[in-house]
């Protein structure tokens, strides 16, 4: 996420760096995100993001911008899943951040856009977080006025998700 619409301090990098740093992780947090981006183009950047040294987790959320755009749900699915493969032919672990359509989308398309996900963490085994804006999403108390972009305290709530998340991958390794 790229912080769209908030103060550097409150972008989720920054916001989950301080999470990270208060319990015990000393991880450096590089934001790759674009504002507006769409899964082509993460795919675009890819490999000039895990160029630098050391990268350990990936958390890849891309793909709401290309549901608003009207993308193609398998443009989308091809987009991510040729991500995914570059980055675990590095041997970096993801964290496959979901996103769901808006049930006023056709039927046919959100369908289609909310089993990408689900699909693609069980083909490629990845750890999951089902849906990045949960208990975000819709709430006007934590997100901009826009109704789309969280807020910082949008931020804090999707910064401690992917804490849980890094915590449980620590754990595990």
């Amino acid at each position: 996420m790229s912080g769209y619409g908030l103060e550097k301090k409150y972008h989720l990098s920054n916001v989950l760096k301080q999470k990270l740093d208060e319990n015990g992780f000393n991880f450096e947090v590089i934001n790759a995100s674009v504002a507006g981006d769409t899964s082509a183009g993460g795919l675009n950047r890819i490999k000039w993001i895990l160029s630098e040294k050391n990268i350990k987790i990936v958390v890849l959320c891309l793909g709401a911008n290309d549901m608003l755009r009207g993308i193609k749900p398998d443009e989308t699915m091809k987009n991510l899943e040729k991500i995914i493969n570059i980055t675990l032919n590095k041997k970096i672990l993801i964290i496959l951040a979901g996103m769901v359509a808006p049930s006023n989308y056709e039927k046919n398309f959100k369908n289609k856009f909310d089993r990408l996900y689900p699909l693609l963490q069980k083909k490629y085994d990845l750890f999951y977080i089902p849906f990045l804006l949960e208990g975000v999403a819709l709430n006007p108390e934590l997100n901009l006025s826009d109704g789309m972009h969280p807020n910082e305290k949008g931020v804090t709530i999707i910064s401690k998700t992917l804490l849980k998340k890094i915590t449980k991958i620590r754990l595990l390794n």
